[in-house]
């Protein structure tokens, strides 16, 4: 078949790369330099001036993020409290004045642990624990600080469906319950998480044990000083020391236009300091630098992630746990200039006005409150702004969230592509048909950009025939978020011809640091001489996360491709790479990325160092037992990954990654019938994996088991209808078999997924004969 075919592609890393938009306001080198020497003062300097500001503050979610422990920040139960879950029996107590729990450690025994801090204050309070070698972890049982009227003051695991027993991953003594990791930097001020890879363990550090004054206005040493030598004078100057100005909203103006009943921004808004700051937290991220400056753009120290399938429906809406930053930048409020303080007062953490007034500010009541708009009793929930347009969704059991798209309910779309919608969301007993019914009759359906990148999204996912056409209108329309033009370039990734191709390439030149850091992911898994000449450019991109992807993307490209200047840009881009990577040397996907790298770059010993220490971190890691094992493929060494994998699939009996591996190492070295043991197995564990099923059809196949193979190919096809391979696979073993209609009728679904691709129109005109 003759579209772009990737080069072997090894399983990536879960860092994800992408990036905010707008221009920022990052400030002069000077203001750098200033943020570099100054000092975090703590909020004690800051009450004295700023009183209102504090009083505000205390008590917030902010204030109360993180705590000592003790008879004033414990909430829970810890008067002999019993709880049970997954067949252990937990207690909390009380004893010498410190709180403790009894429950299963590390090795499943029971065992008691004293709880150093809480976590968290509304809806729910967590307890964290300390272990040698500054490690402490997260109890996964937790207290409900809810009303006892609304289901609370209770003691309740944060995974109540699953049953998680010691040597889990998500046990509270695992890896990906690690505090350390996961939580700290969002829950304390001036936070280094600093692990030292060589000794295991963590020498973490804060300026406030919660998220203080400077966790948003950076340290504020020159601020104070300032403040001492200009006693009375407002602060609101560019001179006064703060390293960050959050001077967007000042001066600002919103008029309510009377023909739209809508507010227009007085002055355009033309940086993303204030939401950066707060997407620092508010976003699903990794980390790419300690060495946060207060006032620079996001993608400097983070990687937000894309819409990727899991964590957003394919309109966007929020799926797993992303809080609010990818939302904001796909709603109509973000492109209006909206900041997170025109809704939320920044120190106290509250909206500015109770339910739906914090949208009247801004939307006229008497056009948007009426029932000519809502269609529901007044007062109702149907008729609330938020219960339509900002839609919850329940995350750790008990905490409701909103979704910050601010979108139109679509649910002729759900009908569609099976997205949730806000009114089958209240009316449960109704069905979508009804729903998208009602729509239609109160609503005339208006064109937008969300609706098109929904479909296009949709597409990419399934496969569906037209999918590369409608991502890469996507990824050229202007009008569409640049965070769902970004998402359309990686699933554009699937699909590359020569066209779709050039379209990737020209958002190499996008102003937008997300096009272009989407751009290149599309590429991951091409062969660099498609792309070098262009990609090349971005490794002295002024961004560091677009630098961070061109360099992980070149690494392994031959050195005649690049120009003396672009190799030791690339060289110093890898530097930021690995620098980046080590900052997470404590987590398996760091050290597969590195591993990743290192491959590419040819340097094996590196690799199967980093490969290993990933498994050392976490033993059931399978894609670093699946890589090392195509190192070793690469090496000649299959005796020496057929024993690896072996171990593997003891480790982690459940993952169709290393079955599927190790069934394809058995194929190379013609242990058919051993292999066909373990292609079955991965196709079975992972149903949903179009490509396990088409690689064990094909091996059926070739052992003779044409009929058993076909079997197998046509179960997938009904599952993943679109996939290509799996069509191609059907169609050729057909006509092979003298089924020459069955043939006909996959060669004929495979061309209407891809018509121009002349290896189908070759197979159509054989089948023809």
């Amino acid at each position: 078949m003759s579209w772009i075919r990737w080069t072997p592609k090894t399983l990536l890393g879960l860092l994800f790369i992408v990036a905010t938009t707008a221009n920022y306001g990052c400030g002069s080198r000077e203001k750098q330099s200033a943020a570099a020497k100054a000092e975090f003062v703590t909020t004690k300097a800051c009450a004295g001036c700023h009183a209102k500001e504090f009083e505000a503050w205390r008590g917030s979610d902010h204030d109360l993020a993180m705590q000592d422990a003790s008879d004033k920040t414990m909430l829970g139960n810890f008067s002999n409290a019993k709880f049970s879950y997954g067949g252990v029996a937990s207690t909390f107590f009380k004893r010498d004045g410190k709180y403790f729990v009894n429950t299963d450690g590390p090795d499943g025994k029971l065992a008691d642990y004293e709880i150093k801090y809480t976590f968290g204050v509304t809806p729910l309070q967590q307890y964290l624990i300390q272990f040698p070698g500054g490690r402490m972890q997260a109890l996964g049982i937790a207290w409900d600080t809810r009303p006892k009227e609304r289901g609370g003051q209770r003691w309740f695991h944060l995974y109540p469906k699953q049953k998680i027993r010691a040597g889990d991953l998500l046990h509270w003594t695992g890896i990906d319950q690690n505090w350390n990791y996961q939580c700290a930097e969002c829950h304390s001020t001036n936070l280094k998480k600093r692990y030292d890879g060589g000794k295991a363990v963590y020498d973490t550090t804060w300026s406030e044990i919660n998220v203080a004054c400077e966790a948003c206005h950076g340290p504020g040493s020159a601020h104070v000083e300032w403040g001492k030598k200009n006693p009375g004078k407002k602060t609101s100057g560019a001179d006064n020391g703060l390293i960050v100005q959050f001077n967007e909203r000042r001066d600002v103006t919103w008029a309510i236009d009377q023909t739209t009943g809508i507010a227009r921004r007085s002055v355009a808004r033309s940086s993303n300091v204030e939401i950066d700051a707060c997407a620092r937290c508010h976003s699903r991220r990794g980390v790419l630098t300690e060495d946060y400056v207060h006032g620079k753009q996001l993608l400097e120290t983070h990687l937000p992630a894309l819409l990727t399938d899991g964590l957003y429906y394919p309109d966007g809406q929020i799926q797993d746990e992303v809080y609010e930053y990818g939302s904001f930048l796909q709603s109509k409020m973000h492109a209006a200039g909206v900041t997170c303080s025109d809704c939320h007062e920044p120190h106290s953490l509250k909206i500015k006005a109770e339910g739906d007034g914090v949208c009247s500010q801004c939307h006229s009541p008497a056009k948007f409150a009426s029932a000519e708009h809502h269609h529901h009793k007044p007062s109702s929930a149907g008729a609330s702004c938020l219960g339509c347009h900002m839609p919850e969704r329940v995350y750790m059991v008990v905490d409701p969230r909103r979704d910050h798209g601010f979108r139109v309910p679509r649910p002729d779309l759900s009908a569609k592509l099976g997205t949730p919608n806000a009114c089958t969301g209240c009316h449960t007993d109704k069905n979508i048909s009804w729903a998208a019914a009602a729509f239609a009759k109160w609503y005339k359906p208006k064109d937008s950009p969300e609706q098109h990148y929904a479909e296009a999204l949709d597409a990419g996912r399934s496969g569906e025939a037209g999918a590369e056409a409608k991502l890469v209108a996507i990824a050229q329309d202007s009008r569409v978020p640049a965070i769902a033009r970004a998402t359309a370039l990686v699933e554009l990734g699937r699909y590359l011809s020569p066209k779709s191709l050039t379209v990737v390439r020209d958002n190499f030149k996008d102003s937008d640091s997300l096009a272009r850091l989407g751009a290149l992911r599309a590429l991951e898994g091409v062969d660099p001489k498609a792309h070098a000449a262009n990609s090349a450019a971005l490794l002295q991109d002024p961004v560091r996360a677009v630098r961070l992807a061109a360099s992980s993307l070149l690494a392994g490209a031959p050195p005649e491709m690049l120009t003396t200047e672009q190799r030791a840009a690339l060289d110093k881009a890898i530097q930021e790479y690995v620098a980046a990577q080590q900052i997470n040397a404590d987590r398996p996907e760091a050290q597969l990325n590195l591993g990743l790298l290192y491959t590419r770059k040819g340097d094996v010993k590196k690799a199967e160092e980093h490969y290993r220490q990933a498994l050392k971190l976490q033993p059931s890691f399978g894609p670093a037992y699946v890589n090392l094992a195509d190192l070793y493929r690469a090496q000649g060494r299959d005796a020496d990954g057929e024993k690896l994998l072996r171990e593997a699939v003891k480790a982690v009996p459940e993952d169709a990654s290393v079955a599927h591996a190790l069934g394809l190492l058995l194929v190379r070295e013609k242990k058919v019938d051993d292999a066909l043991t373990w292609l079955k197995r991965a196709a079975g564990r992972a149903p949903e994996n179009a490509r396990y099923a088409y690689v064990y059809g094909v091996a059926l196949n070739s052992a003779g088991q044409t009929d058993k193979a076909l079997g197998v190919l046509a179960a997938a096809e009904k599952r993943r209808p679109n996939d290509r391979d799996l069509l191609y696979a059907l169609a050729t073993m057909n006509r092979d078999a003298g089924r020459i209609a069955a043939a006909r009728a996959y060669a004929e679904k495979l061309a209407a997924l891809a018509p121009s691709d002349p290896g189908i129109t070759i197979l159509r005109k054989q089948l023809e004969r």
